[in-house]
């Protein structure tokens, strides 16, 4: 009995330990339920649903195991953070999960190194976000009629967030229409963000520089722990 007492004490140590981020703990994306498939990855961590910031760290498996290859503090939704799969358009939450990364876009030129597939917004360039519209949750070029201007995004509006961004693969491929529509990565602005992750400028041109579409990066979005938890995705 005093051989399980102890070993239980152990156990609950080295889980308190990962909990709160112990150095000595396996890096974050061996505790993940799933990292995407591929070897790079970006993680996206909130202390708890309601904080509005947290830490983007982006990843590489190299030689058997991962390592942190860049990290920025990172920015969530208004209203905190919330399970992607039940989540709910206009709410300004960021969803938790894992997601691929489609492409990159923005305003300004590619950062140097870039090898991401690139779109350079122009005046022409919409995000439409009409649940109504054919092309919900969709760049549009230019904005379709069934596409309402007050339910989408004119992204050359947004000088300073989409200098350069990723898109989210959030309600994506299969958009489930008042999901929600246009989650990216993208570069800070003044606060928090309407529901995407941002980080800054520097940050931002690093992980676009660094991200490789042959080795399929994901992004995994969550809290420290509980039900949205980033080890569940």
């Amino acid at each position: 009995m005093r051989r399980l007492l102890v070993t239980g004490s152990v156990l609950l140590a080295l889980l308190g330990s990962v909990a709160a981020g112990d150095p000595g703990a396996p890096p974050l994306p061996e505790r993940l339920a799933d990292t995407g498939g591929g070897s790079q990855l970006i993680t996206a961590e909130a202390p708890s649903e309601g904080s509005t910031t947290g830490t983007v760290t982006w990843w590489e498996w190299r030689r058997g195991g991962w390592s942190e290859a860049g990290s920025a503090p990172a920015r969530f939704g208004a209203n905190g953070l919330t399970e992607g799969s039940a989540r709910t358009q206009g709410t300004n939450t960021t969803p938790t999960g894992l997601y691929d990364l489609p492409y990159a876009f923005g305003i300004e030129e590619a950062p140097a190194g870039t090898g991401y597939p690139y779109r350079r917004v122009n005046d022409r360039s919409w995000w439409c976000q009409d649940n109504d519209a054919r092309s919900y949750n969709r760049w549009v070029e230019p904005r379709p009629a069934d596409c309402r201007a007050t339910e989408a995004e004119h992204l050359v509006t947004y000088g300073t967030q989409y200098a350069h961004a990723l898109v989210i693969g959030f309600n994506y491929e299969q958009p489930v229409r008042g999901r929600g529509a246009g989650i990216f990565l993208h570069v800070n602005g003044r606060g928090a963000t309407a529901g995407c992750v941002s980080v800054p400028a520097a940050a931002m041109s690093r992980i676009l520089a660094w991200a490789d579409p042959a080795r399929r990066p994901h992004i995994a979005i969550g809290t420290r722990s509980g039900p949205t938890a980033i080890t569940r995705y």
